[in-house]
C-alpha cells in the first residue's frame, strides 16, 4: 500500500507557522447562555406581563 509523503516530514507546516496567543472569549458558555435567555423570556417575562395586566 503506498503512503502519502515520508512519516520524516510529518507536521512540517504545523511547526512552522507561529504560535499567535488566543483571544478572549466574548460571550458566555451555552448552558449559562440559555440559563439567562430562560430567566429573560420566561421568568421575568411573565412576571412582568402579570404586573401589566393588574
Amino acid at each position: 500500500m503506498p503512503s502519502h509523503g515520508s512519516l520524516t516530514k510529518a507536521g512540517k507546516v504545523r511547526n512552522q507557522t507561529p504560535k499567535i496567543p488566543p483571544k478572549p472569549k466574548k460571550d458566555l458558555p451555552p448552558r449559562r447562555r440559555n440559563i439567562r435567555n430562560y430567566k429573560r423570556k420566561i421568568l421575568y417575562a411573565s412576571s412582568s406581563q402579570a404586573s401589566a395586566e393588574a
